[in-house]
């Protein structure tokens, strides 16, 4: 199954990058080294992906990172490069690596989150570290260096990362 999406995403993924590259929309050519490419990428990461690839293929989750992508992400981005933006312009830092609890449940949970915050100006996640429920992540600045959640750094991201991540 892992195979399947894999291939289907690599395919899309190609189609999507050389979509009109020639004056048409896809040549004979680009099609066939599409297939070749997504093959041997889909061979290669059968192994890494993992059984439960399939559960992105689903149109609701399409819809859920839609609606996430273009509101609590896209509304933490834009305060994020705000907040950004007026401590380079003030020199007011205070930069620090933070131990962040969180409440998820498996991996692509923590890489959602993880990659929400890491987005966000002002933030990298360093380390994701399921056995301790938390991440590590790199602030510009620290507000509390003991957060009893992730709510001081990613907002709504833990939620979203728990209901996109199932």
């Amino acid at each position: 199954m892992s195979f399947i999406v894999v291939f289907m995403w690599s395919f899309v993924l190609w189609l999507a990058l050389t979509a009109g590259t020639k004056g048409m929309l896809w040549s004979a050519e680009e099609l066939a080294a599409g297939v070749v490419f997504s093959l041997i990428v889909g061979y290669a990461t059968r192994n890494v992906i993992g059984e439960k690839a399939g559960r992105f293929l689903s149109p609701s989750k399409w819809v859920g990172f839609i609606v996430y992508s273009l509101g609590p992400l896209f509304w933490g981005m834009v305060k994020a490069n705000l907040d950004v933006a007026y401590r380079v312009i003030t020199g007011k830092i205070k930069p620090g690596i933070v131990r962040v609890p969180v409440d998820l449940e498996n991996d692509a949970q923590y890489t959602i989150l993880s990659n929400s915050i890491t987005l966000t100006p002002g933030t990298l996640t360093i380390d994701a570290c399921p056995e301790e429920k938390a991440l590590y992540v790199h602030w510009i600045y620290v507000r509390d260096e003991h957060p009893k959640s992730s709510e001081p750094i990613s907002g709504s991201f833990e939620k979203w990362a728990r209901r996109l991540g199932k």
